[in-house]
C-alpha cells in the first residue's frame, strides 16, 4: 500500500526504543494489530544518556518478554550495587552472597535496544516502521477532541495511521505528548553528569556489583556492563559547572580518580569520550487523554542518578497493556481503561519519584536520610532492604515501616526527631527536608538520643 494512503491499526506507537517495543510485543500477544514507529532509520539506533541499569522492579516484565534469557544469552551482568557513605559501605549481598538477592540487568544500550527493537519486530502483529516522523495527531470524524492516529514523512513521503491509540514512547521531549498538551510538570536538577565506558578495568574481589557513591551532595557511579566493559559516571552539584566548563576531561578524570577507594581508571583503556549534560530536569506528564497515552520518559522523565529510567520503561508499557489490551480487542470502553492506567502509573511511581526529586535538588542529606543510610552501612538486614527499596521493588511505607525504624534506631544508637517521625506518621506533610548538618552528622536535636 503506497505511503500517502491511510492504514488502520489498533495501536500506533511513537517511539521503538525500551518502552515502545515492550508496548507492542505485549500487544500484539493480546491479539492487537500494532504500527511502531521509529524516527531514525537504523535498526542498530541506541540511546546514548544513560545509567545503562535496568532496576530488579522490571525482572518480571522482562522474563515475561523472553528478554530475561536473551540478555542473558549476550553477557549483560545481573546487576547488585555497593553504596560508599561517609558510615561506611552498604553492601547488601555481605550475608547472602552474589546472584541470591531480586536483580536486573547492567547492559549498554547500543545492546539492549537493538536486541529488544529486533524482537519487536520478529513479533506477529507488530508492523515496525523506521524512518517515520509523527508531526501530526489525526482525530475522529467530526470530534473535536480525541486522537485517533498519526500523520507524517517517512523516505517513501506522508504517511497517514489511523489506530484506536496512539502510544507516546517518544521520550523526555515527547511528540505525541506535546501535540496532545497532555498536562505536565518539571522540576529542577540541580546535579549534571558526565561518564565514560572504560575496558579492562579491575574490579574489586572480581566481583561485578556496581559501587555508587553517595558523597553528599556529589555522587558517582561504576557500573559494569557485558563484554567486559564499565562505564563511570560523575554526578555532581551544580556549584562545580565552572571546574567542567574549563576542562570537561580533566576535571572529569580528577574526580574519579578522587574516589574513595575508587576504579583505577589509569591501569584501565578508556574507549569512549567523556560524555554528559549540564541540564536534565524531572518532567512529569498526565500519562493519558482521549485516545492516547504516555509510557517510559514520555511519562514521567526522573533523576538519570536513580536509574529508573529503564525498568520504569518496561514496566509503564506493561501497565498499560494490562489495563487497555481488553478494551482494543474486545468491548470494554477504552476511555475508562485510559483513566485506569493513569492511576496505576500514579501509584507506582508517585511516592519514589516524589523523593528522588526532593534529593535532585543537590542538597545535602536529610535527618531520615542519614538515619537510613547509617543504618544500612551498619546492619545486614537493613542493607537488604536498603536494595529492595532503591530496586523499586517496595513502597515508600513499606520502606519506613514502624518495625525498620526501630531496627535502624537500635542499630544507630539515635532517633528520629519529632518533625520527622510526625511526616512518617502522616500527621505532618512532606518531605523530611531539613538537613542534618552540612557534614551529614546527626542534628543536635538528636546527639541526645545516643
Amino acid at each position: 500500500m503506497p505511503e500517502n494512503e491511510t492504514r488502520h491499526y489498533d495501536v500506533v506507537i511513537n517511539g521503538a526504543s525500551v518502552a515502545g517495543c515492550t508496548a507492542a510485543i505485549l500487544y500484539a500477544r493480546q491479539g492487537a494489530k500494532v504500527a511502531l514507529l521509529e524516527r531514525r532509520s537504523s535498526m542498530t539506533a541506541h540511546k546514548v544518556l544513560c545509567t545503562h541499569y535496568v532496576q530488579a522492579s522490571a525482572y518480571p516484565v522482562m522474563a515475561e518478554l523472553g528478554l530475561a534469557d536473551a540478555l542473558n544469552g549476550i553477557g549483560a551482568i545481573r546487576n547488585s550495587a555497593d553504596y560508599w557513605t561517609k558510615w561506611g559501605w552498604i553492601r547488601p549481598e555481605a550475608k547472602t552472597g552474589p546472584g541470591v538477592l531480586p536483580h536486573g540487568y547492567s547492559v549498554r544500550r547500543q545492546s539492549l535496544d537493538p536486541l529488544i527493537r529486533r524482537m519487536a519486530a520478529d513479533t506477529e502483529g507488530v508492523d515496525l516502521r523506521l524512518g517515520h516522523t509523527v508531526n501530526e495527531l489525526l482525530t475522529e470524524d467530526g470530534r473535536t477532541t480525541g486522537v485517533a492516529g498519526v500523520a507524517g514523512t517517512s523516505p517513501d513521503g506522508p504517511f497517514a495511521l489511523r489506530a484506536q491509540l496512539v502510544v507516546g514512547a517518544d521520550g523526555k521531549d515527547s511528540t505525541v505528548a506535546r501535540l496532545t498538551g497532555a498536562p505536565s510538570e518539571t522540576a529542577e536538577n540541580n546535579r549534571f553528569s558526565y561518564f565514560a565506558y572504560f575496558r579492562g578495568l579491575r574490579h574489586p574481589e572480581g566481583r561485578t556489583s556496581a559501587r555508587v557513591y553517595y558523597l553528599d551532595p556529589d555522587n558517582a557511579y561504576v557500573m559494569p556492563n557485558e563484554d567486559g566493559v564499565t562505564v563511570v559516571a560523575a554526578v555532581l552539584s551544580k556549584t562545580r559547572l565552572d571546574d567542567f566548563r574549563e576542562d570537561i576531561e580533566g576535571a572529569y578524570l580528577d574526580f574519579v580518580r578522587s574516589l574513595p577507594e575508587g576504579p583505577e581508571i589509569d591501569k584501565a583503556e578508556r574507549i569512549s569520550k567523556v560524555i554528559g549534560t549540564v541540564n536534565y530536569p524531572l518532567i512529569s506528564r498526565h500519562p493519558s487523554g482521549p485516545g492516547f497515552a504516555l509510557i517510559g520518559d514520555a511519562a514521567l522523565t526522573s533523576d538519570p542518578l536513580s536509574a529508573v529510567g529503564c525498568a520504569w520503561a518496561m514496566q509503564s508499557a506493561s501497565w498499560l497493556v494490562e489495563t487497555t489490551a481488553p478494551a482494543l480487542t474486545g468491548d470494554d470502553p477504552l476511555d475508562g481503561a485510559l483513566a485506569d492506567y493513569a492511576k496505576r502509573h500514579a501509584t507506582e511511581t508517585g511516592g519514589h519519584q516524589h523523593l528522588i526529586a526532593d534529593y535532585a535538588l543537590a542538597r545535602p542529606f536529610n535527618e531520615i536520610e542519614a538515619f537510613m543510610f547509617e543504618g544500612a552501612a551498619r546492619d545486614t538486614r537493613l542493607a537488604e532492604h536498603f536494595h529492595l527499596f532503591g530496586s523499586r521493588l517496595m513502597t515508600v511505607e513499606d520502606y519506613m515501616a514502624p518495625e525498620i525504624v526501630a531496627r535502624t534506631e537500635k542499630v544507630t544508637g539515635w532517633s528520629l526527631s519529632e518533625e520527622s517521625l510526625r511526616i512518617l506518621s502522616g500527621e505532618a506533610p512532606g518531605a523530611a527536608t531539613h538537613p542534618a548538618g552540612s557534614d551529614g552528622a546527626r542534628p543536635e536535636s538528636t546527639e541526645a538520643a545516643r
